[in-house]
């Protein structure tokens, strides 16, 4: 795929992803020291970058020093693992968002950064379009909602619920299930009132009391249970 960086698709990217970067504090880990250099030396990204680093443990630490709004990182780095620092750090700052790149495609890993909790996942092959799945993630993450796309979605669907998981405090009811599953597709409590015909409050009213059945403290954790117990199809 040939990238022209002068196309209008990739200087609408460009503008779209500061204005969704402004006023945030983010720490990068990425895979290499190439990879990092040039991330961080990206137009939107370089303001509001507190912190870079390549492995697990040197990313922890400044995630820890610096509290970011927002941690991007890849699965594969130089020393440790992308996915368990994610983990990590939601258990030591759990207000931090945390989105990552996969660069292996497999069902396991897409499952893996679920579990993590991860606020967006998506596939390094999806880069560089322009419209890629990056804008649409910093969208849903500033917004508040999560980021799965399709594709993702798709290797989750051939998961098998997850064993041993605590039992319900009680079943959810057809329409708080509706609607985790419309969260787990990334739409907002208004796109979700739209769908069903019921008012955004009513839809808050139905996440607050599926998230409190499932022991869910946010929309991500409400998305990543649901699947996790089998209880929504990921692409419905």
């Amino acid at each position: 795929m040939e990238l022209r960086l002068g196309s209008p698709s990739i200087l609408r990217a460009l503008e779209t992803a500061e204005r969704l970067l402004a006023d945030q504090r983010l720490v990068a880990v990425m895979a290499d020291r190439l990879t990092l250099s040039a991330f961080a030396l990206a137009g939107p990204v370089r303001p509001g970058l507190v912190g870079a680093a390549t492995t697990e443990d040197e990313g922890l630490q400044l995630v820890l020093r610096t509290q970011p709004d927002l941690l991007i990182a890849c699965d594969g780095l130089e020393a440790g693992y992308g996915i368990s620092l994610l983990r990590r750090v939601k258990a030591e700052l759990p207000t931090t968002r945390l989105l990552i790149f996969l660069e292996r495609e497999t069902r396991e890993v897409v499952q893996e950064a679920m579990e993590a909790h991860a606020d967006a996942v998506m596939f390094r092959s999806s880069m560089g379009s322009g419209e890629s799945d990056f804008i649409q993630a910093l969208n849903a993450v500033a917004e508040g909602r999560v980021y799965y796309p399709e594709a993702i979605r798709s290797l989750a669907a051939q998961c098998s619920p997850r064993p041993g998981l605590p039992p319900l405090v009680e079943e959810l009811s057809a329409r708080e299930l509706e609607v985790a599953a419309a969260v787990a597709r990334g739409l907002s409590n208004k796109e979700i009132g739209d769908l069903y015909g019921i008012s955004p409050e009513t839809v808050k009213t139905h996440v607050s009391n599926a998230s409190d059945k499932l022991g869910a403290s946010d929309r991500t954790q409400l998305a990543v249970l649901s699947l996790l117990y089998g209880l929504i199809d990921p692409l419905g």
